[in-house]
């Protein structure tokens, strides 16, 4: 289904979208350089820039790692991902401030290198359904860091090769019309 703007935006953010289906090829670290470059011109609250990407590719002993702490749902299908990451953001500043934006200038981070992604006509697919705490422990992320989400990443492969209940979901989702979600001046009432 075509994913259809209400307003002019760029059709950048209409072709983004989360599939799942992907060729098993690893990436090459060239192709991450691109991704985390994108990634890196990302706005943050006083260039403050708390994300942190920690990855493992294919066909690396890293990689098994990774795809350990993935939920049993997120298994099935990433098995043939390319690369897998997960995203961290400091949640302090230096001088042991805390970081309210840490969550919100990761996020930034991550539609960078989504977008990116989609103009490589690579997939990037977000994901929350892994072990916080295992990450934690086993990627080693410092107290001071938020564990925020995992990312696949990799080569388009084919709907097909996925489980059956996966495939009439390989497609682009629509979303809420803006006005569902944008309010003057303030939120109504519940």
């Amino acid at each position: 289904m075509p994913r259809i703007a209400e307003h002019p935006a760029d059709p950048m953010f209409m072709n983004r979208w989360s599939p799942r289906a992907m060729s098993g090829e690893a990436l090459t670290q060239a192709e991450l350089s691109v991704l985390f470059e994108a990634a890196r011109w990302a706005p943050s609250s006083i260039n403050s820039q708390p994300w942190r990407f920690i990855y493992a590719l294919a066909d690396t002993p890293d990689f098994q790692t990774f795809y350990e702490l993935l939920a049993e749902g997120n298994r099935v299908w990433c098995t043939r991902a390319g690369a897998l990451l997960c995203i961290v953001a400091k949640t302090t500043f230096g001088n042991g401030i805390p970081m309210r934006t840490h969550a919100f200038d990761a996020g930034a981070a991550w539609m960078s290198l989504a977008l990116q992604a989609s103009r490589m006509s690579l997939v990037a697919h977000g994901m929350g359904g892994f072990d916080y705490d295992g990450a934690r422990k086993q990627l080693n992320v410092p107290e001071d860091f938020a564990v925020m989400c995992m990312v696949a990443l990799g080569k388009p492969g084919r709907p097909e090769d996925l489980p059956e209940k996966l495939q009439a979901r390989e497609q682009p989702n629509d979303r809420m019309l803006a006005e569902k979600f944008t309010f003057a001046g303030r939120m109504p009432s519940a």
